[in-house]
């Protein structure tokens, strides 16, 4: 493998996120404490063929101004160029993601009907925990139904840190 991922860690409130550029544009921002967080790692750089390397990009500067403004909650939206890394399933997943306006939550039978496949929860759900671009693509807005907090890659903690950081804005 000649090609390099960009990798920084990020201190943010509510934990340590790992982010990654390649070709200038981030492909992680992972949690630390993520239960699957080095298979996330293995099929960045088995997808990209790519190795990591400590180090900042461009658009890891970026990320980072940009995940600070959040979390002073002078930023509602992101605009860093994103590479989805996964399968095609998963990516339509990640993009619907995106559309989900800041401080609202959706269900995952919700989710699994904005994407057009009502009967695919548990295939969301799951293309949902493999989301490897936590915030940015922010799968801490999908909740159980009836209002449930559910598995989130940084922890429950995590999840509800972001979420009434939202609401409160």
């Amino acid at each position: 493998m000649a090609d390099k991922i960009i990798i920084k860690t990020y201190h943010s409130p509510c934990g340590e996120l790992l982010l990654g550029s390649y070709g200038g544009r981030l492909c992680l921002c992972d949690w630390r404490v993520e239960p699957h967080h080095g298979r996330v790692l293995s099929r960045i750089s088995r997808y990209i063929d790519a190795d990591f390397v400590e180090g900042t990009s461009p658009v890891v500067a970026m990320a980072v101004a940009q995940l600070d403004e959040y979390f002073r909650g002078a930023r509602r939206e992101f605009d860093v160029p994103l590479l989805h890394v996964g399968t095609d399933f998963q990516k339509r997943v990640w993009r619907s993601l995106m559309t989900i306006p800041y401080g609202v939550t959706v269900s995952y039978g919700e989710m699994a009907r904005r994407i057009g496949s009502p009967r695919s929860v548990r295939a969301l759900a799951n293309a949902n925990g493999a989301n490897p671009i936590s915030i940015l693509v922010p799968c801490h807005r999908v909740i159980g139904s009836g209002g449930s907090l559910t598995g989130y890659g940084g922890g429950l903690d995590a999840k509800n840190y972001l979420l009434r950081h939202e609401v409160k804005d």
